[in-house]
Protein backbone atom coordinates (compact mmCIF):
# COMPACT_ATOMS: atom_id res chain seq x y z
CA UNK A 1 0.00 0.00 0.00
CA UNK A 2 1.48 3.41 -0.95
CA UNK A 3 2.30 5.87 1.82
CA UNK A 4 0.03 8.93 2.01
CA UNK A 5 2.03 12.12 2.47
CA UNK A 6 -0.95 14.46 2.10
CA UNK A 7 -0.62 17.41 4.47
CA UNK A 8 -4.42 17.54 4.64
CA UNK A 9 -4.57 14.12 6.25
CA UNK A 10 -2.22 15.24 9.01
CA UNK A 11 -4.92 17.62 10.26
CA UNK A 12 -7.53 15.18 11.47
CA UNK A 13 -8.01 12.76 14.32
CA UNK A 14 -4.27 12.08 14.47
CA UNK A 15 -3.50 15.74 15.19
CA UNK A 16 -6.40 15.90 17.63
CA UNK A 17 -4.68 13.05 19.44
CA UNK A 18 -1.36 14.90 19.54
CA UNK A 19 -2.99 18.03 20.94
CA UNK A 20 -5.01 16.02 23.46
CA UNK A 21 -1.93 14.30 24.82
CA UNK A 22 -0.15 17.60 25.32
CA UNK A 23 -3.17 19.39 26.79
CA UNK A 24 -3.95 16.62 29.27
CA UNK A 25 -0.51 17.06 30.83
CA UNK A 26 -1.38 20.62 31.91
CA UNK A 27 -5.19 20.42 31.97
CA UNK A 28 -6.32 16.90 33.00
CA UNK A 29 -9.99 17.87 32.77
CA UNK A 30 -9.74 18.05 28.97
CA UNK A 31 -12.19 15.61 27.38
CA UNK A 32 -9.73 14.08 24.94
CA UNK A 33 -11.90 11.22 23.70
CA UNK A 34 -14.80 13.45 22.68
CA UNK A 35 -12.44 16.03 21.21
CA UNK A 36 -10.76 13.44 19.01
CA UNK A 37 -14.08 11.86 18.01
CA UNK A 38 -15.57 15.23 17.04
CA UNK A 39 -12.58 16.11 14.89
CA UNK A 40 -12.58 12.70 13.20
CA UNK A 41 -16.27 13.00 12.31
CA UNK A 42 -16.21 16.62 11.16
CA UNK A 43 -12.96 16.66 9.19
CA UNK A 44 -14.21 14.29 6.46
CA UNK A 45 -14.29 16.06 3.11
CA UNK A 46 -12.68 19.23 4.42
CA UNK A 47 -9.64 20.96 2.94
CA UNK A 48 -6.40 21.58 4.78
CA UNK A 49 -7.34 25.14 5.80
CA UNK A 50 -10.84 24.05 6.81
CA UNK A 51 -9.35 21.35 9.02
CA UNK A 52 -7.02 23.80 10.75
CA UNK A 53 -10.04 25.97 11.53
CA UNK A 54 -12.07 22.96 12.65
CA UNK A 55 -9.37 21.99 15.14
CA UNK A 56 -9.31 25.55 16.47
CA UNK A 57 -13.10 25.55 16.82
CA UNK A 58 -13.08 22.23 18.65
CA UNK A 59 -10.36 23.51 21.00
CA UNK A 60 -12.65 26.44 21.75
CA UNK A 61 -15.50 24.02 22.48
CA UNK A 62 -13.57 21.73 24.82
CA UNK A 63 -11.34 24.23 26.62
CA UNK A 64 -12.63 26.58 29.36
CA UNK A 65 -14.97 29.36 28.25
CA UNK A 66 -12.57 31.98 29.58
CA UNK A 67 -10.22 32.93 26.73
CA UNK A 68 -7.38 33.93 29.01
CA UNK A 69 -7.49 30.59 30.81
CA UNK A 70 -7.67 28.63 27.56
CA UNK A 71 -4.81 30.60 26.06
CA UNK A 72 -2.68 29.95 29.13
CA UNK A 73 -3.25 26.22 28.68
CA UNK A 74 -2.36 26.32 24.98
CA UNK A 75 0.80 28.36 25.43
CA UNK A 76 1.96 25.91 28.08
CA UNK A 77 2.07 23.08 25.54
CA UNK A 78 4.17 24.86 22.90
CA UNK A 79 7.44 23.34 24.08
CA UNK A 80 10.96 24.41 23.20
CA UNK A 81 11.57 27.12 20.62
CA UNK A 82 12.55 26.13 17.10
CA UNK A 83 16.30 26.80 16.81
CA UNK A 84 16.23 26.58 13.01
CA UNK A 85 14.97 28.62 10.08
CA UNK A 86 13.19 25.51 8.79
CA UNK A 87 10.80 23.02 10.35
CA UNK A 88 7.82 25.22 11.11
CA UNK A 89 5.52 23.16 8.88
CA UNK A 90 7.15 19.79 9.56
CA UNK A 91 8.25 19.52 13.18
CA UNK A 92 5.86 22.19 14.47
CA UNK A 93 2.85 21.84 12.15
CA UNK A 94 0.69 20.78 15.09
CA UNK A 95 0.80 24.37 16.43
CA UNK A 96 -1.15 25.77 13.45
CA UNK A 97 -4.59 25.26 15.08
CA UNK A 98 -3.36 27.17 18.15
CA UNK A 99 -2.48 30.13 15.94
CA UNK A 100 -5.91 29.90 14.34
CA UNK A 101 -7.48 29.79 17.82
CA UNK A 102 -5.80 33.10 18.70
CA UNK A 103 -6.72 34.59 15.32
CA UNK A 104 -10.42 33.71 15.68
CA UNK A 105 -11.09 34.11 19.38
CA UNK A 106 -8.49 36.50 20.74
CA UNK A 107 -9.32 39.72 18.94
CA UNK A 108 -10.81 41.38 22.01
CA UNK A 109 -7.76 40.49 24.11
CA UNK A 110 -5.00 42.40 22.38
CA UNK A 111 -2.07 42.19 24.80
CA UNK A 112 -2.24 38.52 25.74
CA UNK A 113 -3.01 37.53 22.16
CA UNK A 114 0.04 39.38 20.83
CA UNK A 115 2.11 37.73 23.54
CA UNK A 116 0.79 34.34 22.40
CA UNK A 117 1.50 35.11 18.73
CA UNK A 118 5.03 36.02 19.76
CA UNK A 119 5.51 32.60 21.33
CA UNK A 120 3.76 30.74 18.50
CA UNK A 121 5.97 32.26 15.83
CA UNK A 122 9.14 31.13 17.60
CA UNK A 123 8.06 27.60 16.76
CA UNK A 124 5.56 27.69 13.91
CA UNK A 125 4.35 31.03 12.50
CA UNK A 126 2.17 33.94 13.60
CA UNK A 127 2.01 35.58 10.19
CA UNK A 128 -1.66 34.67 9.70
CA UNK A 129 -2.86 35.14 13.27
CA UNK A 130 -1.49 38.68 13.49
CA UNK A 131 -3.42 40.07 10.54
CA UNK A 132 -6.85 40.61 12.15
CA UNK A 133 -5.08 42.45 14.97
CA UNK A 134 -3.33 44.72 12.46
CA UNK A 135 -6.70 45.59 10.95
CA UNK A 136 -8.37 46.32 14.29
CA UNK A 137 -5.39 47.79 16.15
CA UNK A 138 -3.03 49.19 13.50
CA UNK A 139 -1.07 51.54 15.77
CA UNK A 140 -0.69 49.07 18.62
CA UNK A 141 0.27 46.29 16.21
CA UNK A 142 2.89 48.44 14.49
CA UNK A 143 4.39 49.36 17.85
CA UNK A 144 4.79 45.69 18.77
CA UNK A 145 6.12 44.77 15.34
CA UNK A 146 8.79 47.46 15.60
CA UNK A 147 9.89 45.76 18.79
CA UNK A 148 9.95 42.42 17.00
CA UNK A 149 12.04 43.93 14.18
CA UNK A 150 14.74 44.71 16.76
CA UNK A 151 14.49 41.33 18.52
CA UNK A 152 17.38 38.92 18.95
CA UNK A 153 15.01 36.20 17.68
CA UNK A 154 15.11 35.86 13.90
CA UNK A 155 11.64 34.32 14.09
CA UNK A 156 10.25 37.56 15.50
CA UNK A 157 12.22 39.71 13.06
CA UNK A 158 10.74 37.70 10.20
CA UNK A 159 7.23 38.08 11.63
CA UNK A 160 7.68 41.86 11.72
CA UNK A 161 7.93 41.70 7.93
CA UNK A 162 5.88 38.66 6.97
CA UNK A 163 2.84 39.58 9.06
CA UNK A 164 2.53 42.97 7.34
CA UNK A 165 2.81 41.72 3.76
CA UNK A 166 -0.16 43.02 1.75
CA UNK A 167 -0.31 39.91 -0.46
CA UNK A 168 0.69 37.11 1.89
CA UNK A 169 -0.05 33.73 0.23
CA UNK A 170 -3.02 31.81 1.69
CA UNK A 171 -4.27 34.96 3.45
CA UNK A 172 -6.78 37.71 2.61
CA UNK A 173 -5.25 40.90 1.24
CA UNK A 174 -4.05 43.31 3.92
CA UNK A 175 -4.85 46.76 2.55
CA UNK A 176 -4.46 48.83 5.74
CA UNK A 177 -1.21 50.47 4.65
CA UNK A 178 -1.24 50.06 0.87
CA UNK A 179 -2.04 53.69 0.10
CA UNK A 180 0.30 55.03 2.79
CA UNK A 181 3.01 52.41 3.29
CA UNK A 182 5.49 54.61 5.18
CA UNK A 183 4.86 52.96 8.60
CA UNK A 184 5.52 49.55 7.07
CA UNK A 185 8.62 50.81 5.24
CA UNK A 186 9.98 52.06 8.55
CA UNK A 187 9.83 48.50 9.87
CA UNK A 188 11.39 47.06 6.72
CA UNK A 189 14.16 49.63 7.06
CA UNK A 190 15.03 48.10 10.43
CA UNK A 191 15.43 44.74 8.69
CA UNK A 192 17.21 45.71 5.50
CA UNK A 193 20.66 44.65 6.75
CA UNK A 194 19.56 41.44 8.47
CA UNK A 195 22.05 38.63 7.95
CA UNK A 196 19.57 35.75 8.33
CA UNK A 197 18.23 34.47 5.01
CA UNK A 198 14.88 33.57 6.61
CA UNK A 199 14.38 37.27 7.37
CA UNK A 200 15.93 38.61 4.18
CA UNK A 201 13.66 36.49 2.00
CA UNK A 202 10.59 37.81 3.82
CA UNK A 203 11.69 41.42 3.37
CA UNK A 204 12.38 40.79 -0.33
CA UNK A 205 8.99 39.15 -0.84
CA UNK A 206 7.39 42.02 1.04
CA UNK A 207 8.97 44.54 -1.35
CA UNK A 208 7.78 42.44 -4.29
CA UNK A 209 4.23 42.67 -2.91
CA UNK A 210 4.48 46.46 -2.72
CA UNK A 211 5.92 46.70 -6.23
CA UNK A 212 2.62 45.15 -7.32
CA UNK A 213 0.21 47.15 -5.13
CA UNK A 214 1.90 50.57 -4.89
CA UNK A 215 4.98 50.76 -7.11
CA UNK A 216 5.88 54.44 -6.90
CA UNK A 217 6.92 54.74 -3.22
CA UNK A 218 8.37 51.23 -3.37
CA UNK A 219 10.62 52.20 -6.28
CA UNK A 220 11.83 55.20 -4.30
CA UNK A 221 12.57 53.03 -1.27
CA UNK A 222 14.49 50.47 -3.30
CA UNK A 223 16.56 53.14 -5.05
CA UNK A 224 17.38 54.62 -1.66
CA UNK A 225 18.45 51.23 -0.31
CA UNK A 226 20.51 50.59 -3.45
CA UNK A 227 22.93 53.37 -2.48
CA UNK A 228 24.44 51.07 0.14
CA UNK A 229 27.11 48.46 -0.36
CA UNK A 230 25.73 46.24 2.41
CA UNK A 231 25.63 42.70 0.96
CA UNK A 232 22.44 41.73 2.81
CA UNK A 233 20.56 44.79 1.56
CA UNK A 234 21.79 44.13 -1.95
CA UNK A 235 20.62 40.49 -1.74
CA UNK A 236 17.16 41.68 -0.67
CA UNK A 237 16.97 44.19 -3.54
CA UNK A 238 18.13 41.67 -6.13
CA UNK A 239 15.62 39.06 -4.96
CA UNK A 240 12.75 41.57 -4.76
CA UNK A 241 13.27 43.06 -8.22
CA UNK A 242 14.37 40.01 -10.19
CA UNK A 243 11.09 39.98 -12.16
CA UNK A 244 10.66 43.77 -12.30
CA UNK A 245 13.43 45.36 -14.39
CA UNK A 246 11.21 48.42 -14.81
CA UNK A 247 12.06 49.37 -11.22
CA UNK A 248 15.38 50.71 -12.50
CA UNK A 249 13.95 52.69 -15.41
Amino acid sequence: MPTDYSITNKFGGNLAGILSEKINLVFPEFNDSHFILNVEKKCVGKTYTQRVELLADELKHFLPDNYQQSLFILTQILGEENPNETGMFTNYYWILPIGKFVEKYGLNHLEISLNAIEEITKRNTGEYAIRPFIRKYPEESLKRMKQWARSDSFHLRRLASEGLRPKLPWAPKLDVFIEKPEPVFQILDLLKEDSVKFVKKSVANHLTDYIKVNPSPTKSLIRQWAKTDNPHTMWIIKHATRKFPEIWE
